[in-house]
């Protein structure tokens, strides 16, 4: 597995970055100030993951998305543990916000992120469209923590 951190272009990878937040505006908020790093195994893009400082310490995975065919493979795991490996020693949190979804939810316990709070109404009012993951609407947004 190779990490790479892209500088320029960023925006070559939005079919995959849409997987992870599926309105292009929501990304436009926050591509060009975070870092995008991806994940190549076997010379196949297999990860991206976009992360931005907000502060005080904190750093947020703002998107996550791996590539469907290489879902449950063990890459989003992968790409946490190495952005929480080159935030560490920067910083002092590590933060994940997403929709309460049976499938991210577990995923970021099971990363050791723990639940913060809850960010009422997030998905209706930041979205033009109804979002549903695993026949479930999104309306809050879920925010994890995880110590750096």
């Amino acid at each position: 597995m190779e990490f790479q951190t892209i500088s320029d272009n960023k925006r070559d990878f939005l079919p995959l970055l849409l997987l992870g937040d599926e309105q292009e505006d929501m990304i436009e908020r926050y591509l060009d100030r975070g870092t995008l790093w991806t994940l190549v195994d076997g010379g196949v893009l297999q990860a991206v993951c976009v992360v931005t400082e907000e502060g005080g310490g904190d750093f947020e995975i703002k998107n996550l998305a791996v590539a469907p065919e290489s879902q449950r493979q063990g890459y989003g795991r992968a790409m946490v543990e190495e952005v929480a490996r080159r935030c560490r020693g920067r910083g002092r949190r590590l933060l994940a916000g997403t929709g309460d979804s049976p499938l991210t939810v577990p995923f970021y316990e099971a990363c050791g992120f723990r639940e913060s709070h809850r960010v009422r109404d997030f998905f209706t009012e930041n979205y033009d469209h109804p979002i549903y993951e695993a026949g479930r609407r999104l309306t809050d947004m879920v925010v994890f923590v995880r110590d750096l």
